[in-house]
């Protein structure tokens, strides 16, 4: 059940049975020559729904903006500071709970929103808000180390491109046929949450936007499966979240 298409009384009746809620949130960034710019956000609403779908849960509007200032140099990137992100989702947590929501699950899609959201998380309650990356369970990254190893890198990823063709548009591979320079595991470890430097200096040192992935690997039967299999987890882990209520 997705939250804009209920009616107030709706969403009323079902906080009587079972007052939880998904939250998506991704960003608005580049992915790449052949990566929607929607990516994150489109993966975390996809993924969501299906996990809706599977628990009877109502799903927010997606939080699709989020901090990207390293991709600002990228025609269509759109990014809000840490300090706006923050105090967004506070707010937006801080409504729901007054209105008498006792469970928000965040399922993420993007890298730099993780910090933010784990600080609102522990500062409100963690037994209210709990905060998931669609990537952060184990049968999900099962599939990706199977399919594209180390090709995977850290941004425009085969994964997430997949799981954007099972529902929306697929562009060409163009000049990501080619793969990318791949990335050092100390690179890995220390860019990780999108730690990257200036916009200007990161586009010189990934000039077509991907980072160590290789895009033109991803395929929409790929994403079908990745789709359901990280759905699964998700709502296993809602109904974790969500047992005592």
């Amino acid at each position: 059940m997705k939250l804009d298409l209920m009616t107030w009384q709706e969403v009323d009746a079902h906080l009587a049975r079972a007052p939880a809620i998904i939250l998506p949130t991704g960003s608005i960034e580049q992915h790449g020559p052949m990566g929607l710019i929607g990516t994150d956000a489109i993966c975390a609403e996809d993924i969501a729904q299906a996990a809706a779908e599977l628990t009877n849960t109502i799903v927010a509007p997606t939080l699709c903006y989020g901090p990207a200032p390293f991709n600002m140099d990228f025609p269509g990137t759109m990014s809000l500071s840490f300090a706006t992100y923050q105090a967004v989702v506070r707010e937006l947590f801080e409504g729901l709970i007054s209105q008498g929501f006792k469970r928000i699950y965040v399922l993420n899609g993007h890298g730099a929103n993780l910090e933010p959201l784990r600080i609102e998380a522990a500062r409100l309650d963690e037994k209210k808000v709990r905060a998931r990356s669609w990537w952060d369970f184990e049968p999900v990254n099962n599939l990706r180390r199977e399919w594209y190893g180390d090709w995977e890198g850290m941004h425009a990823t085969p994964s997430e491109i997949s799981i954007t063709q099972v529902n929306h548009r697929a562009v060409l591979p163009g000049q990501a046929q080619n793969p990318p320079v791949k990335l050092s595991s100390e690179f890995i470890q220390t860019h990780a949450g999108d730690k990257h430097g200036p916009a200007a200096e990161h586009r010189v040192a990934f000039p077509d936007g991907r980072v160590g992935s290789h895009s033109a690997l991803a395929s929409r039967e790929q994403g079908e499966i990745l789709l359901k299999t990280a759905a699964a987890c998700v709502a296993k882990d809602f109904a974790s979240f969500t047992v005592d209520i």
